[in-house]
């Protein structure tokens, strides 16, 4: 018979109230807050059960639940079969698996099993009494947690100082698989060194990492909306996963790695605390060889390792490893001076004019720096180590008339007379050898005249040149005057003039005139 099954208080509420009050069905349903039905149904089992007012002081609910409701009888075979628990806990990590599910497949192989409402208590009731599952359920492949030990290790320098190494610690939800290195520092660069070796370590990458709210990962917390630094997210792009970082002074959210800091503290950092280490390698090398036996050493309470937990449900469930390398740069926030130039360690790099008082994100690499504005490169350097205030512009950076005063330089006039002719080449060589003139006047002479190719065929300014030269002429502007008038070819026909014979019979030379 199928029954509404109340809690054993309200049942002996039922049974004070009739038999000690002495009050009708109806009272009794409307006091205790139950169906008359189920008031009636109560009463006639305790009448059947032979049940006195009061009841002996010494029968508790156990004691009175088999008096109620007496087990049934049936034979050992018949019996429900209890599903495998442990099994359903750990397949409960695969994705796309749920209760419903294990349910109908518990119910394939024993047909005469639980309903599916008391296979989820019997469940909850086994899953309450290991700690080491709960309270949260990780889906395999979903989230790796990520913290930094609250221990470090000393590694003595070779100048005789001790440095605290600090030890970096990743832990996968669903397997709690563990990666830990030491590194020199918590800044931007080992924190995203470690993330890389640990990707490496684990063979993949998860949907999501769950880090702590250090400044290296998050550079403004908040509960549903933190600010992540760029380039931990530039990182997070490279791997094609997010970032989630746990609530501040919220352990629950990662207490995966909680557990795993307290665990590697005790059972790897405290048996390394009586060896001295003299550099990172050796003091990591340690650490490798107790997180092997840390992985593949068995649990307590339930079957299995680390490692076999991770080799079974969670390393066909992380994301591929990119085909490309991740290669660390840092980003910064940077607006674009008035001299349309930013400034990267003490050293100035161009961007274009246009750009000029906008926010730009600045990747600094180890080779080159890059300014990227709303996701579009503008403009890129090779990285130049001189960090005393020096400048590195690309001249297209310029605006024009900035551009015409930087053009303005021997280097660049030689090479533009070059390309006109030789006889432009020599004269402006001679203009800027003549030390009686201002070296800023010399130059802007020389820019006017190689200038003039604009205007005039290069063959015609180089014979300008040439004639200039011969006479002495070295004005921008009177040599655009032989030009405007062709007054160039006028050495062509004095060259022609020379070419005459000198004796002939109209010349009547000195004898003449005696």
């Amino acid at each position: 018979m199928s029954r509404k099954r109340i809690s054993m208080k309200k049942i002996r509420e039922v049974l004070r109230l009739r038999y000690e009050a002495n009050l009708s069905q109806k009272k009794i349903a409307i006091s205790v807050s139950v169906g008359e039905g189920t008031v009636w149904r109560y009463l006639d089992r305790a009448k059947k059960a032979n049940l006195v007012w009061p009841l002996p002081k010494e029968m508790n609910d156990i004691e009175l639940e088999n008096l109620l409701f007496p087990p049934l009888e049936r034979n050992p075979e018949e019996a429900i079969p209890l599903p495998d628990f442990e099994k359903v806990h750990k397949e409960l990590k695969r994705k796309g698996v749920t209760l419903h599910l294990l349910w109908e497949e518990y119910l394939e192989q024993h047909t005469n099993g639980y309903k599916y409402s008391r296979f989820c208590i019997l469940y909850k009731e086994w899953a309450d009494t290991r700690d080491l599952w709960m309270p949260q359920q990780h889906k395999a492949g979903e989230k790796i947690f990520i913290d930094y030990a609250g221990l470090t290790m000393p590694i003595t320098l070779a100048n005789g100082q001790v440095h605290k190494a600090q030890i970096f610690i990743g832990t996968l939800g669903a397997s709690n698989f563990t990666y830990v290195e030491a590194t020199m520092t918590q800044n931007l660069s080992d924190w995203t060194g470690s993330h890389v070796r640990m990707f490496s370590y684990f063979g993949g990458v998860s949907e999501l990492l769950v880090p702590d709210n250090l400044k290296a990962g998050v550079t403004a917390c908040h509960r549903y909306d933190p600010e992540m630094n760029h380039t931990y997210l530039k990182l997070a792009e490279h791997y094609q996963c997010a970032i989630m970082p746990a609530r501040v002074r919220a352990p629950k959210d990662k207490s995966k790695v909680e557990k795993a800091v307290k665990d590697i503290e005790t059972q790897i950092l405290a048996r390394l605390r009586n060896h001295i280490f003299f550099s990172l390698e050796e003091l990591n090398k340690a650490i490798r060889e107790l997180l092997e036996d840390f992985n593949n050493r068995s649990f307590q309470k339930i079957k299995g390792c680390r490692r076999s937990l991770y080799e079974e449900i969670e390393k066909a469930c992380l994301k591929p490893l990119p085909s490309n390398q991740y290669s660390f740069a840092e980003w910064q926030k940077k607006r674009v001076g008035k001299n349309y130039h930013v400034e990267v360690q003490s050293h100035y790099y161009s961007a274009p004019h246009s750009l000029v008082g906008k926010k730009v994100d600045v990747r600094i690499s180890e080779k080159v720096i890059e300014v990227f504005y709303k996701n579009e490169r503008h403009a890129s350097h090779i990285r130049n180590n001189d960090n005393s205030g020096k400048y590195t512009t690309i001249h297209a950076h310029r605006p024009p008339r900035h551009r015409h005063h930087a053009e303005c330089t021997p280097e660049y006039l030689m090479k533009k007379a070059e390309e006109i002719g030789d006889n432009t080449k020599k004269l402006i060589q001679k203009i800027l050898n003549d030390p009686s003139i201002h070296q800023s006047q010399r130059e802007r002479s020389c820019l006017g005249i190689v200038r003039l190719v604009k205007s005039y065929q290069k063959n015609r300014l180089d014979q300008a040149c040439k004639r200039g030269l011969e006479v002495g002429i070295s004005s921008c502007k009177r040599l655009e005057s032989m030009l405007k008038a062709g007054l160039e070819q006028v050495e062509s026909q004095n060259s022609e003039a020379k070419k005459l014979p000198q004796s002939h019979e109209f010349l009547r030379g000195p004898s003449y005139y005696q």
